[in-house]
């Protein structure tokens, strides 16, 4: 077992870290390695900088918070283990010990403040006291727990050479001293220093970055063990960077294959140096959280997940810089390449991807940013022939960069991966400048902008982890509203994935004529070309019910009807039936006979499915949504009155303004306001409708008869069937309507058709709801309509004295859609549990 600094960072962490070693010790044997506790490095570090310049003082000091935070941990470990009911065998003196074992650093300190030098060496030992301390504290405390542990220095095992800061082990001479040492041992649990090294003459050196888990490693290989265990302040390695991505989660199982492809990506959890030795032995690793020892964790072992379609990991490698080479003459050879990759090499310079043409005539290299001068001098400097001979192309330089790869064992056995993953970061904008597929077909790389870093890791992210929320949607009705609708997905579905994380796709669209499905979406900039290709129905609408079966396979069927269409609720039965949901902006089956219109309502609560349908009484205002709120919160309604008809406000305000009804309507038809056919809007059943809806909304089990209905123009007008008859007709009424307007403007009036729905009216044997042109005065809240804006005013016991109103454009294909699109994003929406 191995615990990270964070493990061991204060006594409840300690605590902790000893009920799990207790526990494990007890199923068999034991070794432990440990790391410095919490920020210990970084203050030892500070410490000897301090020196170095003289300051002995502030070594001093830092290196009394050290011996003091490291005691009074420890004494309230004993503390907390002295309530226990297993109690103490003994209670340990620890200051002492810590002491003694901080006694040489200071020694050390002094030393480096006199001669005014922090050298690499001296760098080493003076951290090392930092893993000393953690392994000797740790160490003291097991013993008070009547654990028969032992404290070993790694020191003494390992063997490095004098490469300072990142030294590199003697394997093999290694685990002979280590097998030496172990006898006395047995039967024991050994507490290991993480970290350390030392050289053949006695020096300390230091393994780099996770030097504690190579140790651990190295251990584990030497003695044979079982598994490696890493705990860790994180539950195992996740599918990307948390501070990047959101939805990321744990990988329950990786291959050693795959985590030394991480390691060599720079990850942080990993380390080349620790995979190899774990690999040659076949040991397993378990990376698991201290602070959450029941959370499975990640298990990395040589077979990896036997689930084909299992988590992948999302890597991304920043502040690169990204140079390629060109050798311009097509009919010579060249090794071009194979020098430059050789020069870096000689040079020192870092080589995180090189990607070649076939025959070394142009290479492409990934290096650190910070060495892009470096490496573009010695890469000048190697072919300065050939550039001055102008046979090499001058470099190309692009920094910064960053390099985002997809890690997965299964991309060897899985069709397509390189495809979606480089369509992933195409389809939402971002240049791939380079890339690779790793050697075992275990990775794919790609070289992007910086600027794209985040967007591309989300991307590739959500393409093979599902993060974001997939939305399936079959659209019924390709009219102005159904048009616009597929217009607006079309137009924001980059925005939708990057606000919102939601993937809008839409697999079916029907007319009344025609169906067209793909599973895998429609093509939205073709979709008027491909849905009139696809074969006719014949004199029927076309069969929509088997196709729901296709669409409740898809993640987050919706079925979206953007028609004006009756019988409809047949339709969305079956569809809650199969788990589909439903957004309309249909309002027929919402005014069907009360009893219908329940067991509706009631299908889509049975099948556990949402039926959203904002917008089939204010567009795109959330009318409804407000309405169900006051209800919901526990006020009580008094009046509602509304222009719940952009249509017929914009006809309003035309003929105020002087222009005739026939050319208003005409006008409004083309502007998409009005229905099909005029004479539905007109008629004031389309506004009745919305009021009914509202009224039931209230739980009132009012009928459309119900409803006290005068039309905005004369009834007969609305026999009409045919629209240039009807236009004429329209033609004949203006007179009569422009000598209503006059009189109204004589009054200092307003016309405006309004829908009241009045229970204290009910009460006294009116209608509760009415739908009628009614002329109001210029302090009406109406009066302030523009254009084709729709109002409601919600006058309610919090709401009384000031009416709560509702305001903005209820008419028109676009808004409409918006809020068709609004529905289904709050659906999206809800289904994540935002």
């Amino acid at each position: 077992m191995k615990f990270g600094g964070t493990s061991v960072g204060n006594a409840e962490r300690l605590l902790q870290v000893m009920r799990l070693i207790e526990k494990e010790n007890e199923a068999g044997s034991l070794a432990v390695v440990v790391s410095a506790m919490g920020h210990t490095t970084d203050h030892l570090i500070d410490a000897v900088t301090m020196a170095a310049t003289g300051d002995m003082g502030r070594a001093e000091t830092i290196v009394d918070r050290i011996e003091e935070s490291t005691i009074t941990h420890g004494n309230n470990v004993l503390e907390a283990l002295h309530k226990d009911h297993t109690g103490l065998a003994f209670r340990p003196d620890l200051i002492d010990p810590i002491r003694q074992v901080l006694a040489p650093l200071r020694q050390l300190l002094r030393g480096v403040s006199i001669v005014r030098e922090k050298t690499p060496q001296t760098l080493d030992l003076v951290m090392s006291f930092g893993e000393r301390i953690s392994a000797s504290l740790l160490t003291l405390l097991l013993q008070a727990r009547r654990v028969d542990a032992v404290f070993v220095d790694a020191r003494d095992w390992v063997l490095t050479d004098d490469s300072f800061g990142l030294a590199k082990v003697d394997v093999e001479k290694s685990r002979t001293r280590l097998r030496a040492l172990a006898a006395a041992w047995t039967g024991k649990l050994s507490v290991h220093t993480g970290f350390l090294g030392r050289t053949a003459d006695g020096r300390t050196t230091t393994l780099g970055r996770n030097g504690s888990d190579y140790t651990a490693a190295l251990l584990a290989q030497a003695l044979e063990a079982r598994e490696v265990v890493i705990w860790t302040d994180v539950s195992g390695v996740m599918t990307a960077d948390p501070a990047i991505v959101d939805d990321v989660y744990t990988v329950p199982r990786l291959s050693h294959q795959e985590a030394l492809e991480l390691a060599n990506l720079g990850w942080r959890m990993f380390h080349p140096r620790t995979m190899i030795p774990l690999i040659e032995s076949n040991i397993p690793m378990h990376i698991r959280n201290t602070a959450d020892p029941e959370a499975s964790g990640t298990y990395v072992d040589a077979a990896g997940s036997p689930d084909a379609d299992r988590p992948t990991c999302v890597t991304s490698l920043e502040d690169l810089a990204l140079i390629e080479v060109e050798y311009k003459q097509v009919a010579e050879e060249t090794t071009v390449g194979e020098r430059v990759l050789r020069a870096l090499d000689d040079g020192g310079v870092v080589v995180w991807m090189a990607v070649q043409t076939p025959r070394g005539r142009a290479i492409a290299v990934v290096v650190p940013h910070e060495q892009s001068r470096r490496a573009e001098t010695i890469i000048r400097d190697e072919l300065a022939r050939e550039l001055d001979r102008k046979l090499v192309g001058a470099l190309r330089i692009s920094a910064p960069v960053t390099l985002v790869t997809l890690v997965a064992e299964a991309m060897g056995r899985t069709v397509n991966v390189t495809g979606r993953f480089l369509h992933a970061v195409g389809r939402v904008g971002v240049m791939v400048r380079a890339c690779a597929q790793g050697v075992g077909e275990r990775s794919i790389s790609a070289v992007i902008d910086a600027a794209d870093t985040h967007v591309a890791l989300r991307t590739v992210h959500a393409a093979f982890n599902l993060a974001h929320q997939p939305v399936s949607i079959f659209l019924l009705g390709k009219g102005t509203v159904g048009s616009h609708f597929l217009q607006q997905i079309r137009a924001q579905k980059k925005s939708l994935l990057a606000d919102h994380n939601i993937v809008p796709r839409v697999v079916g669209l029907a007319d009344s004529r025609r169906v067209l499905f793909d599973a895998k979406g429609i093509d939205l900039e073709r979709w008027n070309d491909l849905l009139a290709q696809a074969p006719q129905a014949g004199d029927a609408p076309p069969k929509i019910q088997p196709l729901l079966d296709e669409l409740r396979r898809l993640p987050v069927p919706v079925l979206v009807d953007c028609t004006a269409e009756k019988g409809m609720e047949e339709l969305y039965l079956e569809a809650f039936a199969r788990g589909i949901h439903v957004v309309a902006s249909n309002k027929k089956p919402l005014t069907l006979p009360w009893p219908e219109r329940q067991t509706l309502m009631g299908a889509a609560l049975r099948h556990h499915r949402s039926y959203l349908y904002e917008t089939t009484v204010g567009a795109s205002l959330p009318v409804i949504n407000t309405l169900k709120n006051l209800v919901n919160t526990g006020d009580h309604v008094l009046l509602i009155e509304g222009a719940f008809s952009g249509t017929l406000g914009y006809l309003c305000n035309e003929l105020m303004s002087g222009v005739p009804l026939s050319q208003a309507v005409r006008t409004a038809k083309e502007l998409g306001y009005t229905e099909p056919h005029p004479r539905d809007d007109l008629s004031g059943m389309d506004v009745a409708r919305k009021a009914l809806i509202l009224a039931r909304e209230l739980g009132y089990k009012v009928e459309l008869e119900d409803i006290e209905i005068e039309p905005f123009v004369p009834v007969d007008l609305l026999k009409k069937d045919d629209l240039e008859e009807f236009f004429r007709s329209l033609t004949e009424s203006d007179p009569l309507m422009r000598k209503r307007i006059e009189q109204l403007q004589s009054e200092n009036k307003l016309l405006r058709y309004l829908a009241t729905i009045d229970p204290e009216a009910s009460k006294a044997g009116s209608k509760l709801v009415s739908v009628k042109p009614v002329g109001i005065g210029m302090d009406h809240p109406a009066s302030r309509l523009r254009g084709s804006e729709a109002f409601v005013s919600f006058t309610t016991e919090r709401y009384q004295k000031y009416p709560l109103i509702v305001q903005g454009a209820g008419a028109g294909g676009a808004v409409t859609a918006a809020g068709v699109l609004a529905d289904v994003l709050e659906l999206a929406q809800m289904l994540r549990g935002k």
